[in-house]
């Protein structure tokens, strides 16, 4: 099978050599930097291409030759990236996490008979998995809750925070308000609201806070009570919020001196330096699912918690982890045909598969990643 990855970043890297180490796969990755192409100069086994992704006519040409497609781009080329991979009728993994809705693209897969699982990282991503398999073991659901977070083991003043993903994309999460189902209704919310403090073992205590990040579960899964909460060091984002309020998160020009300029420009080139992980710093990765719902008319709980630290030993970063070898885990879901419908798939629909969540939560345990399981009876 021909793979492609687009991009080579902090999570692509790790994707691409997790799916080199299999014999039945040829990986191609492709990015516009050279930099981040240097670390494949010693591997035979994977082929490099330097490439502009945004180019969409390099894009096409790009992916002609492949079998399977996987989206590693940043959010703003996502969805555009997604739309060409499947109208040329090949099968995607997607990671770019992109804001637009990916169901929207459903009918053109079905059409070109392609196979699209979007949103395939930690969360969005396994938290939508477990989710979407607790709604097929139950008869009703009543009570869904995420709380996730990626965050560096040695804390750091002022921020207390490393940006384990795109750090553009962390500003941008920081920015859109917060969709979530109360009351059976989609509310929206201002994010950093509701926020509680949660102790998390091996941890201790963090804050969470509303984001906006039950994406497809807002329209896939029946549930009167939804919410997504992000998790960081405490005091962190009332850092934040100080900045947000003063104006230095805003889009809109403003001119000084001569020139016009946008707060956030400025903002992202100083926080970001602050906000890199450097090389060999450890960070970790944490996630809570709580769903409530009845079963033959009893209350039940099922609470799943992650917690995965920095692999030393291949120096790759917990949140790299979670979120790569989910995706390269479904990717091998898919050419071992154990998933083989058509269509644009969140998670939480493959999650009504239980041979599917078998196989995810297997492949993960074998690179010791683990979802510890809680079932419980409720009043």
């Amino acid at each position: 099978m021909n793979i492609l990855v687009l991009g080579s970043g902090r999570v692509g890297q790790p994707m691409v050599l997790d799916l080199a180490t299999e014999e039945k796969f040829r990986v191609s990755v492709a990015d516009i930097d050279s930099k981040n192409l240097a670390t494949y100069n010693d591997n035979a086994r994977i082929k490099s291409i330097k490439a502009d992704l945004a180019n969409l006519k390099v894009l096409v040409e790009l992916i002609q030759k492949q079998d399977l497609i996987v989206n590693a781009l940043p959010g703003y080329l996502g969805y555009s990236a997604c739309k060409i991979v499947i109208e040329s009728g090949k099968n995607i993994v997607d990671i770019a996490f992109f804001p637009e809705d990916p169901l929207t693209l459903d009918a053109i897969a079905k059409k070109m008979g392609v196979t699209a699982i979007v949103d395939c990282g930690v969360a969005p991503g396994m938290s939508n998995l477990l989710i979407g398999h607790v709604a097929n073991l139950l008869d009703e659901l009543t009570d869904v809750k995420i709380m996730v977070g990626g965050l560096p083991v040695v804390r750091e003043l002022p921020y207390e925070y490393r940006a384990v993903f795109s750090p553009i994309d962390v500003i941008e999460e920081y920015n859109r308000p917060a969709r979530l189902i109360e009351n059976g209704q989609v509310v929206i919310k201002e994010p950093f609201t509701d926020r509680e403090l949660v102790s998390i073992a091996s941890v201790g205590t963090l804050e969470a806070f509303n984001t906006d990040g039950l994406r497809t579960l807002l329209h896939t899964i029946k549930c009167p009570q939804m919410s997504e909460k992000t998790l960081r060091y405490p005091g962190h984002i009332d850092k934040i919020i100080l900045l947000k309020d003063s104006g230095f998160f805003n889009e809109e020009t403003i001119e000084i001196g001569s020139n016009s300029i946008r707060p956030l420009d400025v903002t992202t080139r100083l926080l970001f330096p602050l906000w890199e992980l450097k090389e060999g710093e450890e960070d970790f990765t944490v996630m809570r699912i709580i769903v409530e719902g009845k079963k033959n008319k009893q209350k039940v709980r099922y609470t799943y918690n992650l917690y995965d630290r920095y692999d030393s030993v291949n120096r790759v970063t917990s949140m790299a982890r979670t979120t790569g070898y989910t995706a390269t885990t479904a990717v091998r879901m898919i050419s071992d045909s154990i998933f083989t419908e058509k269509g644009v798939f969140p998670p939480e629909l493959i999650g009504s598969k239980t041979e599917c969540v078998r196989f995810m939560l297997e492949v993960l345990k074998q690179k010791n990643i683990y979802y510890e399981e809680q079932v419980e009876e409720i009043n």
